[in-house]
């Protein structure tokens, strides 16, 4: 059944038009009214109840689509402890697979950021554009493998700043993905950590990794250096590899 990412309050029974970009999807897969679809809203807070919904579709527009919004399946396929990814952007359209797979993997957000080697530099208008595109794939991977709640796609920035906006009082577990010798594996960091941290913060660098200066920064903010194997994986690779052997 085709799922669609819809943004709002979702009470069943009521009518409801699709946001333009699910009812432009609807139209692509030809679908007609009485077809049956899926819906998410992205939850739980106390307006969208997560899990997703049944919905019917009951007129088709030239450009609009309108459902009646069916069952509630409280139905959740999320990580059980959340994993938030910051990294320095790959170049070119890498990006925009690592944001799929991520979300994929069920990622709770993603952390763009400028760094000493990266080769995408992204700022102003540019930037924001490319945030809001990173946050349709993220929407559109979510649809397609069963997530009901999307990433959060946050905006550029630069690491130093970044490191400098980690609150000391943020609990979540800090690892940093690193090619000095003689570092602890990525599982083998987390368990040593003794009791499960509610959340972990996995950082990243770009093509080339981060800096040894970098480095010290990210360690100097509580970050505990970890490494893959011995092989040495590409940017977008890592990034992955760490999140499914935190996620899956």
């Amino acid at each position: 059944m085709p799922r669609f990412y819809c943004p709002t309050a979702l009470v069943s029974d009521a009518l409801l038009d699709l946001p333009a970009s699910a009812a432009r999807h609807v139209q692509v897969l030809r679908l007609q009214p009485g077809d049956t679809i899926t819906l998410f809203n992205g939850g739980p807070t106390v307006a969208r109840p997560g899990g997703e919904f049944e919905a019917s579709i009951e007129r088709m527009g030239r450009s609009d689509v309108q459902v009646r919004v069916g069952a509630h399946h409280p139905v959740e396929r999320e990580a059980q402890r959340a994993v938030h990814l910051a990294l320095g952007m790959p170049a070119n359209e890498r990006m925009d697979w690592l944001v799929e797979k991520a979300s994929e993997l069920g990622v709770a957000s993603i952390q763009p950021l400028i760094s000493e080697r990266s080769v995408l530099r992204l700022s102003g208008e540019r930037a924001q554009k490319k945030v809001l595109h990173w946050q349709s794939v993220a929407i559109a991977a979510c649809e397609q493998c069963g997530g009901n709640r999307v990433p959060v796609l946050h905006e550029v920035q630069s690491l130093a700043v970044w490191i400098k906006l980690q609150d000391a009082s943020n609990t979540s577990q800090r690892l940093l993905l690193s090619l000095r010798p003689g570092l602890p594996g990525l599982r083998e960091a987390v368990s040593a950590a003794g009791k499960p941290a509610p959340a972990i913060t996995l950082l990243s660098g770009p093509e080339g990794g981060l800096s040894s200066a970098e480095e010290e920064m990210a360690m100097a903010c509580r970050f505990v250096p970890v490494m893959l194997g011995t092989r040495v994986l590409r940017a977008e690779t890592a990034a992955l590899a760490a999140l499914a052997g935190l996620l899956v």
